[in-house]
C-alpha cells in the first residue's frame, strides 16, 4: 500500500477547515444542562463518604471547581461539531497538569503530568481545556480581560509554531525530544525568574524515595511502617469506617496477602527487565491516601517496599476510572482502564516512569501504578505574576503540542489545518473567555447547591475529624 506523500497529507489537513472553520472554534454550544446531574455522575464509583470532600475542594473558587469537573468539559464539547483529527489527548490539559519530573536516566523535563481521563479525541479539545483554565487562571490571579486574552494567545500561538517544526521531523527525532529545564528556562522564563526556577529544580532533585523515607515511614522490628498523616495518609484499620464490606480500598487490612496480591499482578504488566529489578524490592507496607483535587474518593494506596540496602522505593496504586473524553467521544471502550491510562502516558510523555504499570483489585476494580512524588516540581500558581504566567503558558503551548505530535504521528495534518494565520488562536481565545464565563455560572450553581444541601460538601477538617470519630 502506497503511503501518502507530505504535501497529500497536508492537503488533508487543510480540507479539514471544509466541514470545521477555524473561526468555529469559539464557539461554546448552547449548553442545556444540569451541571448537578453531570457531577453526581463523575461521583458514581467512588467512595461514598470522600464525594463530600471532592465537592468541598471544588466549592473553594471558580478555578478549584474547573479542576474537579473535567466531565463538564468534556460533555460540552461533546455537544459542538470538531475537526476529526483525533489523536490520543490528555483529557485534562489544564495548566496544573503540567509538571517537572525525572526520567529514568534522572534527567528533569517539563511535560504532561496526569493521564486519567486519556482517551482518542478531537487535538482541539485539549487546547481547549488547557485554554479556559488560563482565562480562569488569569480572573483567580485579578488580571484584566487583556492579560487573560494574551495568555491564551500566547499558549496557542506556542502550540501553532511547535507543531509547525514538528511536521518536519523524522518520526524518531519526534520521539526522542524533550523539553528539558535547561530548554524550558532559555526559551520561556525571562533572565529574572530563571535564578527561582533553578532553586525549585534543585529542592525537587533532592526529593528523592531514600529522602522521604525518614520523615514518612518509621521503623518497626525487622519491617517499616509507613506513618498515619492525617487525614492524607492512614492506615486502613485507622479509618475502615470509609470502607463497605468487600471493597479494594480494604486491600491494605486484609493482611499482607491481599496487598500482596495486587502488587503481584501489577508486577506482570512491566517489561522483563523491569519486573526483575522491582523484584529486588521486598514490600513492606501499605496506606490508604485520599488523592488530590478531581480525584478525590478514587480508591489509592500508596506501597512501601525496600531492596536489600533497606533503601526504599514509593508506589502510588490508583483507581482507574472511565475516561471523562470517552463518555462524550465514541471510541473503542479498553480492556482495562488502568491499561490505557498507562498506555496514554506512555505514548504522550516524553520519558515515563520507570514503574509505570496496572493491576486488577480484588474485586476487580482497575488500578494503575506509579513511583510517588519522585523528583517531582509542580506549578504553585499563587507564586506566579503575570509575567511568570505567560512563560508558563508558552510552556504548556509547546509541550501539548510535542505531545500531540509524538503521539498520533499527525503534525503534519494538524500544522495544515491550523496554518501560519491567525484564525484558529483567535478562535481559542474568544472561546475561552467564554467558556469561563459558563464555568462561573456553573459553579455558582453548584455552591448554592452546597449551601442549600442538594449537595454534601466538607472541608479537610470536618473529614478528617470525622475520621478520627
Amino acid at each position: 500500500m502506497r503511503a501518502s506523500t507530505i504535501a497529500e497529507r497536508q492537503a488533508a489537513g487543510r480540507a479539514v477547515r471544509e466541514h470545521s472553520k477555524r473561526s468555529s472554534h469559539r464557539s461554546v454550544g448552547d449548553l442545556q444542562r444540569d451541571p448537578l446531574d453531570l457531577l453526581r455522575l463523575a461521583s458514581e464509583g467512588r467512595i461514598e463518604r470522600l464525594v463530600p470532600l471532592r465537592y468541598g475542594r471544588m466549592a473553594a473558587s471558580p478555578f478549584a471547581f474547573f479542576r474537579g469537573s473535567a466531565i463538564l468539559q468534556a460533555h460540552d464539547l461533546g455537544q459542538v461539531p470538531h475537526t476529526g483529527l483525533v489523536t490520543p489527548i490528555c483529557g485534562d490539559a489544564h495548566l496544573l497538569n503540567f509538571a517537572g519530573f525525572a526520567t529514568p536516566e534522572r534527567q528533569i523535563v517539563f511535560d504532561l503530568n496526569d493521564f486519567d481521563e486519556a482517551a482518542p479525541g478531537p487535538f482541539e479539545w485539549d487546547l481547549k481545556r488547557l485554554a479556559a483554565s488560563l482565562v480562569l487562571a488569569a480572573r483567580h490571579m485579578r488580571l484584566s480581560r487583556g492579560a487573560a486574552d494574551e495568555l491564551v494567545m500566547t499558549a496557542a500561538d506556542e502550540y501553532r509554531e511547535r507543531i509547525a517544526q514538528y511536521a518536519e521531523r523524522g518520526a524518531l527525532e519526534l520521539w526522542y525530544d524533550r523539553i528539558t529545564f535547561d530548554r524550558m528556562i532559555e526559551s520561556a522564563l525571562a533572565p529574572e525568574h530563571r535564578r527561582a526556577i533553578r532553586r525549585g529544580m534543585e529542592k525537587a532533585a533532592a526529593r528523592t524515595h531514600e529522602s522521604m523515607l525518614e520523615s514518612a515511614a518509621e521503623r518497626e522490628g525487622d519491617a517499616w511502617r509507613i506513618r498515619t498523616q492525617s487525614p492524607a495518609l492512614f492506615h486502613i484499620g485507622e479509618a475502615g469506617a470509609l470502607f463497605d464490606a468487600g471493597d479494594d480500598g480494604r486491600a491494605a487490612d486484609n493482611g499482607q496477602k491481599a496487598a500482596e496480591r495486587l502488587y503481584a499482578d501489577y508486577q506482570k504488566t512491566l517489561a522483563p527487565e523491569r519486573r526483575e529489578l522491582l523484584g529486588q524490592f521486598a514490600l513492606q507496607d501499605s496506606v490508604f491516601k485520599i488523592a488530590d483535587d478531581g480525584s478525590v474518593g478514587a480508591r489509592c494506596l500508596v506501597l512501601l517496599a525496600t531492596d536489600h540496602h533497606d533503601r526504599p522505593l514509593f508506589l502510588q496504586v490508583k483507581e482507574a476510572h472511565r475516561s471523562a473524553v470517552a463518555q462524550s467521544f465514541a471510541a473503542a471502550a479498553p480492556r482495562h482502564e488502568g491499561e490505557r491510562v498507562v498506555h496514554a502516558q506512555r505514548l504522550l510523555q516524553a520519558a515515563s516512569d520507570l514503574f509505570l504499570g496496572w493491576a486488577t483489585g480484588p474485586s476487580g476494580r482497575p488500578f494503575y501504578v506509579r513511583q510517588l512524588n519522585d523528583v517531582k516540581l509542580s506549578a504553585a500558581l499563587e507564586q506566579f505574576d503575570s509575567s511568570v504566567l505567560q512563560g508558563y503558558a508558552r510552556l504548556c503551548g509547546w509541550a501539548l503540542a510535542r505531545a500531540h505530535a509524538r503521539a498520533s504521528g499527525k503534525a503534519i495534518e494538524l500544522a495544515a489545518y491550523i496554518g501560519r494565520s491567525d484564525p484558529f488562536p483567535e478562535a481559542l481565545t474568544a472561546y475561552a473567555c467564554a467558556y469561563a464565563d459558563q464555568v462561573e455560572r456553573d459553579y455558582e450553581r453548584f455552591v448554592n447547591a452546597c449551601r442549600r444541601g442538594e449537595l454534601d460538601a466538607r472541608t479537610d477538617d470536618e473529614v478528617a475529624a470525622a475520621l478520627r470519630a
